[in-house]
């Protein structure tokens, strides 16, 4: 098994200056374009984001390996096939224990905060319940991240600088490619912990055997039947084992960016971990180039479906 060579925080030290100054935090995102989009394909990986900023770290209960808990490792990498087959990548680079790009923007838990919420405020959704708001309260394993409570201007910051410029970008990428085109596929890809048991507020109902993919079409709302289906057929072909929307049907951009009668496709992709890192080192696994591989032959497969599926019914 490799070991994680990336450091965790402060971010890359390419980003250090070369003198006493602050450092500058890194852009919002990241964003992988090929010579010539091919497809009517756009990848986003929301939750892969490496940058653990200081302040962060700092006021967190939390060693680095327990923050890392709730990071889908490595799956930008995973999808960096992407642009060479035609279609860009979105990256999110801020750690989804900072700020959770996945979520409606405005998803906050009250008792994170040390005064009142404005109006405007989701406080209620299950995923704020589960602590797994736009602002986390815990990581993955249920674990609290904060010692103290934080002020709301700390969630307006974290929005405005990065979780809005990430889904500026995304929506203009996907309207971009449906201009196109004529349509839109947004692959958001994720990945899932091998064991059963709970994930957040997302408990496995598959009896504890937790398969290699999971594909979420919020039930067939998000994406086209033929969409779905060609990306079981192209897994499932190359022997891996595939289920739909059990127990992941599909997180907010899935829902958001999803509208098939605008043409406007949406799947989400989870990945069992087990397949390509260590999971109690954050390394990478033997089967990682594998993985990567194979994924190679699922875009592809994306890329060649006829357009007539795709476009506004």
């Amino acid at each position: 098994m490799d070991t994680d060579d990336r450091p965790m925080t402060p971010s890359d030290p390419a980003l250090k200056s070369r003198d006493p100054e602050p450092q500058a935090e890194p852009p919002a995102f990241l964003l992988a374009e090929p010579a010539r989009q091919a497809a009517p394909l756009v990848f986003s990986s929301p939750h892969s984001g490496r940058h653990y900023p200081a302040d962060f770290v700092a006021a967190s209960r939390l060693d680095a390996l327990t923050l890392r808990a709730s990071e889908d490792a490595y799956v930008d990498e995973l999808f960096a096939e992407a642009p060479k087959h035609g279609a860009p990548l979105l990256q999110a680079v801020y750690a989804r224990a900072w700020l959770d790009v996945n979520r409606e923007p405005w998803e906050l838990d009250p008792e994170m905060f040390d005064g009142p919420l404005p109006a405007f405020v989701n406080a209620r959704s299950g995923r704020v319940a589960a602590g797994l708001g736009t602002i986390a309260r815990v990581v993955a394993s249920g674990t609290a991240i904060y010692g103290e409570r934080l002020p709301f201007t700390e969630a307006e910051r974290r929005i405005t600088t990065v979780y809005q410029p990430y889904h500026e970008a995304l929506e203009r990428l996907i309207e971009r490619t449906r201009a196109k085109f004529g349509c839109a596929v947004l692959i958001d890809c994720h990945s899932m912990p091998s064991c059963g048991g709970s994930w957040g507020d997302m408990p496995l109902r598959t009896g504890g055997t937790v398969p290699d993919f999971i594909l979420g079409d919020r039930y067939g709302r998000s994406c086209s039947a033929e969409l779905t289906a060609a990306a079981q057929q192209a897994l499932s072909a190359q022997g891996y084992s595939v289920v739909r929307n059990d127990p992941y049907s599909g997180g907010f951009n899935t829902r958001h960016y999803g509208v098939p009668r605008e043409g406007r496709h949406a799947l989400q992709i989870e990945i069992n971990r087990a397949l390509y890192m260590d999971e109690k080192t954050l390394g990478r696994g033997e089967g990682f180039e594998a993985l990567r591989e194979a994924l190679g032959g699922l875009i592809r497969s994306l890329a060649a479906l006829p357009p007539e599926v795709l476009q506004p019914a």
